[in-house]
């Protein structure tokens, strides 16, 4: 029997076997379960349970507060390992002026605090325990200097200690706080029912979509016709995520994956839907663009089809801005230096061919300044994740 792969998405899932991708849109007024089985149903009872993998990014995720050390190492590897990890970053703190930043409202599903290399002595003191006072966290986990262990594991109640990420040569080291990033994440997956309850028709790990996409992109050139360097951009209902080669960015992260992932939480055209708005209101050419497509900003009020491509096309212009030398959130892409887009997930089912291309032709003529624009792709039957969830 042919393997069965389901991605849970929040407004999608989708079933691939025997070469076939079926999209479903979710009945909210269903369980998960009880939704797979009741559209389905002979599927999944003629398959055995090794043989059906699932993803999902239906339980939103895990967020995490990063503290570091500094910009160049700790923070950008900690924030590199997160996000490859499938895992939402809410804020970070620069510790040097940990003194003025406030804490989180929200509550944290896992704090990171890394800096400094082995045997450098006296990295964090008090500082840090105060600031962590004000912080509401699930977990909290170090992964800086072996040299303030002692000093964190007496004053800092159930933290977990790992390697440390920056190798004495600054380089990354991974795969200890990837690993613990994923099993939080299979962890949060089993305290929601309605994910858990999969593991009825499963005997596999439920892995985060993100986490599977990023893995897929070493294969993607063999079912699609993308040229390096290349963007995957994945617009969802509730995030926006930019998976990247790593050859479009220039810094001193060494890691063993090619590929890199940003998100961006509220970039998402249903669950995040207000977000993207107050964004594109706050973006100083999203109305000239608006003029471009011939529509007003009132628009961004309506509720309608109409609306909803308006706030796809403009979903992939604002996260080509925020990864622009122009506004560039967490990273800086080379754009100039990119040869292909793919969009996937539920962007695809919505623009046309032209309409994503006239959003990305504005962008480089307005915001680049250039008249060549990459090739772009859509991936209109979304099976980029199957690539990845194979393995």
């Amino acid at each position: 029997m042919s393997k069965v792969l389901i991605d849970i998405g929040s407004t999608y899932f989708k079933v691939a076997h025997d070469g076939e991708i079926q999209q479903y849109f979710r009945d909210f007024g269903k369980n998960i379960l009880d939704d797979l089985n009741s559209k389905c149903a002979d599927i999944i009872a003629h398959t055995a349970k090794e043989d059906i993998y699932i993803c999902s990014s239906a339980n939103g995720g895990l967020s995490t507060l990063i503290i570091g050390l500094t910009n160049s190492f700790s923070l950008k590897y900690a924030i590199n390992i997160a996000f490859n990890s499938g895992i939402n970053i809410i804020d970070t703190v620069l510790y040097s002026k940990i003194d003025y930043e406030k804490p989180p409202r929200e509550m944290i599903d896992v704090v990171i605090i890394v800096g400094g290399i082995d045997g450098v002595k006296q990295v964090f003191d008090e500082k840090l325990l105060r600031y962590l006072e004000g912080v509401r966290a699930q977990n909290i986990v170090y992964v800086g200097s072996d040299s303030d262990c002692h000093f964190l594991e007496n004053n800092i109640e159930n933290i977990v200690i790992l390697e440390n990420i920056i190798s004495d040569k600054l380089k990354i080291r991974e795969e200890a706080l990837k690993q613990y990033l994923t099993d939080l994440y299979q962890a949060d997956i089993m305290g929601k029912e309605d994910i858990k309850q999969l593991y009825a028709i499963t005997a596999n790990q439920i892995y985060s979509t993100p986490y599977i996409v990023n893995r897929s992109l070493s294969k993607i050139n063999e079912r699609l016709h993308v040229a390096d360097p290349f963007i995957v951009i994945d617009i969802g209902g509730a995030t926006t995520d930019i998976h990247y080669s790593r050859d479009l960015v220039q810094d001193n992260i060494i890691s063993e994956s090619g590929y890199d992932r940003l998100v961006f939480k509220k970039l998402g055209v249903y669950k995040s839907r207000e977000s993207l708005v107050h964004t594109a209101k706050n973006n100083e050419f999203v109305f000239e663009l608006l003029e471009h497509l011939n529509v007003t900003e009132n628009i961004l009020e309506e509720h309608s089809e109409k609306a909803t491509r308006i706030l796809m096309q403009l979903s992939i212009f604002l996260v080509l801005f925020k990864v622009s030398k122009h506004h560039a959130a967490y990273i800086e892409l080379n754009l100039e230096n990119l040869n292909s887009i793919v969009l996937t997930g539920g962007i695809t089912k919505v623009l046309t061919q032209e309409e994503a291309e006239e959003i990305i032709r504005f962008f480089y003529r307005k915001i680049l300044r250039f008249h060549h624009t990459p090739t772009i792709l859509l991936d209109r039957n979304y099976e980029i994740w199957t690539y990845g969830i194979k393995e």
